[in-house]
């Protein structure tokens, strides 16, 4: 009778905890670049986000309502995942060159910040052209909040993403909070609503811009507002 010596049974039984490990860690990569775990929020309503207390930046004991900002004229709103970060600076760049054209829409670009640090928001200032306030209660990236953590740092996306901000010149820092995802809407005057919602779904998932600037082209500034 053939007998299996311990030692062979014990490297065997290495092995195939190895491959298990291994398969499981396969898997893990396969399904972190798909969907499936990806955070998902209800969409925003108007009804939401006009009720946000947002502060100037240059005074943050003054509060006023977001809809302020679009009632009369609609408007481009960015909510900046984090300032320093080189994926939102490449994004808040890119979003900026469609200034000109919204300007003779008559709809302003804005943008909303979850914290204002240091001199993050000075820094950022050179990549996006229109002005930024402040969120405090983070409603811009809800109504649930969506985090990525370090699965991101596993996404082919993320990584494709990197890759071309850094190519494209976009340098950053690693200050703030960057976890919790940002977007972009237009929104239109009036009653009009929302008529565009793009939702960070991984680290630098940028909205399309011809999308951005067809929505823009939506609103209607003669919407009278009661």
């Amino acid at each position: 009778m053939w007998v299996v010596p311990e030692s062979e049974i014990f490297t065997m039984g290495l092995w195939s905890i190895s491959i298990g490990a291994f398969g499981a860690a396969v898997a893990g990569i396969i399904l972190a670049n798909t969907d499936y775990f990806l955070p998902t929020t209800d969409k925003a309503t108007v009804e939401y986000l006009e009720e946000t207390d947002l502060k100037p930046l240059s005074d943050e004991s003054k509060t006023f309502k977001a809809k302020d900002l679009w009632k009369k004229t609609g408007a481009v709103i960015m909510a900046v995942r984090r300032p320093g970060c080189f994926l939102c600076r490449e994004e808040a760049s890119e979003i900026s060159q469609l200034k000109p054209e919204l300007d003779q829409l008559g709809v302003p670009l804005y943008g909303v910040v979850k914290e204002n640090i240091a001199t993050e928001i000075e820094a950022f200032e050179p990549y996006f052209k229109g002005d930024i306030f402040l969120d405090e209660k983070k409603r811009f990236y809800g109504p649930q909040r969506r985090k990525m953590m370090l699965m991101g740092f596993i996404r082919l996306g993320v990584w494709q993403n990197f890759r071309r901000a850094w190519k494209a010149g976009y340098e950053g820092n690693l200050e703030g909070e960057g976890f919790i995802l940002g977007g972009l809407f237009v929104i239109g005057s009036g009653n009009q609503g929302i008529l565009l919602e793009h939702r960070e779904k991984e680290f630098g998932d940028k909205a399309n811009l011809t999308a951005v600037l067809e929505a823009a082209k939506k609103i209607n500034r003669k919407t009278e507002v009661h």
